[in-house]
Order: structure tokens, then sequence, then C-alpha cells
């Protein structure tokens, strides 16, 4: 099981901060995932410690896969986000036994979470060795960027904020989402099964300077069907004052805020284009 605290985070907690794969109802919310495990029959403390996901049997970790599967399933999630439940753990063995730097996955989820969060000084001290302050400020960081993440998408789904157009999915945050973690939700949207992965997603939000920040995210499928998400974003923002790029699964584009509406269309025709339709 590879949720974000495999070595350090009470059971509960680790589940309700796991975003890849988005769990529906129990990212971000670690109440609910107290009573989730209590009904799947995992004993959630040893003596007078919480348990941590290396603590649980063999057995209790498949009783707990087949839980969040069965889960995952009512809500509507695909079989490749359910599959992601499970994978490779790397454990940094130099490290201290119960931090979060001990696990690869928790080392990189935190490193990430401080430069989303705008302190990349933060990382990097720890990068270099402090394992005080900084550690402890950092997992702080990490804490409120995993709760923004569970509070933005449940702002999504809650909200029914998803357009749609021929060929893209369109998500239009404004200000209600960090234009510096909307990447990450788009990608969270489309991996997970919230969204039917046929469609590439093109989310916005406000950036500064009466800009708005564009993340458009596809899948393997959609590129090795033709998709080049970074050429669409280059393309389309060019006629709008804008500049674009990345990847042809990954890409982001910036524009002026008015121009996003005519940035969709022209985005949905170039997808129709790559794609053939």
């Amino acid at each position: 099981i590879i949720f974000y605290g495999y070595e350090t985070r009470p059971i509960a907690r680790a589940c309700a901060y796991t975003t890849t794969p988005f769990i529906p109802g129990l990212s971000g919310r670690e109440d609910r995932c107290l009573a989730f495990l209590k009904e799947a029959g995992i004993e959630l403390k040893h003596e007078e410690r919480w348990r941590a996901l290396r603590d649980l049997t063999e057995e209790e970790k498949r009783t707990l896969v087949s839980a969040l599967s069965n889960h995952m399933v009512y809500e509507g999630c695909d079989a490749e986000a359910v599959h992601d439940l499970v994978g490779t753990i790397y454990t940094l063995k130099g490290e201290e036994a119960w931090t979060p730097v001990r696990d690869g996955r928790e080392f990189a989820s935190l490193l990430n979470a401080c430069a989303r969060m705008g302190r990349p000084s933060l990382g990097l001290s720890i990068c270099m060795g402090d394992r005080d302050e900084a550690m402890k400020e950092a997992a702080e960081t990490l804490d409120e960027y995993r709760r923004k993440i569970g509070k933005y998408l449940d702002w999504v789904r809650e909200g029914d904020r998803i357009g749609e157009l021929e060929n893209i999915y369109t998500l239009v945050a404004h200000d209600d989402i960090d234009e510096r973690i909307i990447g990450v939700v788009s990608s969270i949207l489309l991996s997970t099964g919230i969204l039917k992965s046929n469609k590439p997603i093109v989310a916005s939000a406000l950036a500064d300077e009466g800009l708005i920040k564009i993340s458009a995210r596809a899948t393997d499928a959609m590129a090795k069907g033709g998709l080049d998400l970074g050429d669409i974003m280059m393309r389309a923002a060019e006629p709008f004052e804008g500049r674009g790029g990345g990847h042809d699964i990954a890409a982001g584009a910036f524009l002026p805020e008015e121009k996003g509406e005519e940035f969709l269309v022209m985005v949905d025709r170039l997808v129709g284009e790559q794609l053939g339709d």
C-alpha cells in the first residue's frame, strides 16, 4: 500500500493525506477515514500507540486494500486508479526510522509541498541535512498542502464545476483554487476516474497581474493517439498575448484573464484536429 505516511503516520491520517490515487470521500477527511477503517475491522492502536501502515500484517493489508477497492469502485473510480493503491516502496535506510525522510515517496512529497506552497528554501534546507526546525516546518507545510488539495477537490466535486466542450473538459476556478496547485488538481481529476479519461482537461486559475494560469492534462493513451498538449498550449496562447508549452500529456500557459474563454475554444479545436475528430 503506497499511501503517504507509510513509515510515520497513523493509518487514518495516511489514508486522508493520500491524493494519488484520490479516494472520494476519504482523501482530505481524517474523520471519515477513522470511521471507514473501524468498519473494515482494522486495529488502529497497539496499546497506547497509533499504528502506521508499516505495522500491519499481510492479512490486514489485504483486508484494507479490498475495502478501499470496493469503496473506490462504488464511488465511480476507474480500474487504473484502484490499481494505484499498491506499488513499490523505497526505504532510505540511512535515514532515521519513523521519520518522513526514510520513505522515498514521503521525502519527495515533502519537497514537492515546500515548492508548491512557496517555500523552496525550506526544502533545500532539508536536502542539505537539516533534520530539526526545518523538518518540523516542512511537515506543517505538507499538512497544509494536503488539506488544500482535499478542499479544492471537494469544491470541484460538490459544486458541479466541470464544463465540457466537444473535445476537452474545462475547469474555470478563478481564485477558488491556488494557481500553484491547479495542475495537481487537474492531474488528480483525470487520473483517478473522477472524470472519464476520454478527453483532456484544461483548467484555469487566477495568477498575478491580471493573468490566468492554464493547466492542461491528458493520458498516455491520448498521447499515443497523436495528442501533444505542449504544442497546443504554445499555439493557442500566442494569438491571445500569452505564452505556453510543456509536454504531450502535461502542459500549461499564461494569458490575460479576459482571453480565457476564447482560448478554451481554440484549444478544443486544436485537440480535435490532433485526435482526428
